[in-house]
């Protein structure tokens, strides 16, 4: 069986542990944020793909035209792409349906995907996520549980942007919980702790 992208996999220890499907951020690669994922959910199963689109060397998930300007046609068919990738690698390796964690470009893409493929995820960590689509389609995402984590001094993801896209989870359905930290657009130490506690207790995830 061949797979559409260049990815690591790590098995996980943690039966209990959701599977983790880690997508990173612009110039990353599948390498990126296995020690994030393994901080998060210890012994969970690690699942991390390299994105296919290239911007000037750098590797992404989806063409955009301009900062925070998206391709969008680009952006659903990379998460159809994706979609059929986590399908095919649940199969492959004997996964449940895995909790996206994606940062900045990964993490576009991961909520492209919640609103596109419901199902394909069991929920997600959105890390410095912006809208991907301007006009989302009626999706169902019913009890899925998303955890968005913005930076207050974010250059890149405007505060009503990500505002907007807790929004458009939480009217499919999604049970959100944003957060708002005092950070820029790197990821901070709060980021770590709160997206692993959240991990850690699924029964409190919705919780504000």
């Amino acid at each position: 069986m061949s797979h559409s992208f260049i990815h690591r996999f790590q098995p996980g220890s943690e039966p209990r542990a959701a599977p983790l499907l880690l997508l990173h951020g612009t110039g990353g690669d599948e390498n990126d944020l296995l020690p994030l994922g393994a901080a998060l959910s210890p012994g969970a199963a690690l699942l991390s793909p390299r994105g296919r689109v290239l911007e000037n060397g750098a590797p992404r998930f989806f063409r955009r035209l301009a900062e925070g300007v998206f391709d969008e046609d680009d952006v659903r068919r990379r998460a159809a792409e994706l979609g059929h990738f986590v399908a095919e690698s649940r199969q492959r390796y004997r996964l449940k349906a895995p909790v996206a964690v994606g940062f900045s470009n990964g993490a576009n893409i991961a909520a492209a995907l919640l609103l596109l493929q419901p199902g394909v995820l069991s929920g997600a960590v959105l890390l410095r996520a912006m809208v991907p689509l301007s006009h989302p389609p009626v999706a169902d995402l019913e009890r899925t549980p998303v955890l968005i984590l913005s930076g207050a001094a974010d250059p890149v993801v405007p505060a009503d942007n990500a505002g907007r896209l807790a929004a458009h989870l939480s009217s499919a359905g999604a049970e959100v919980t944003h957060r708002t930290l005092p950070a820029g657009h790197q990821l901070s130490q709060a980021d770590i702790h709160l997206a692993r506690d959240w991990l850690a207790n699924p029964g409190q995830r919705a919780a504000a």
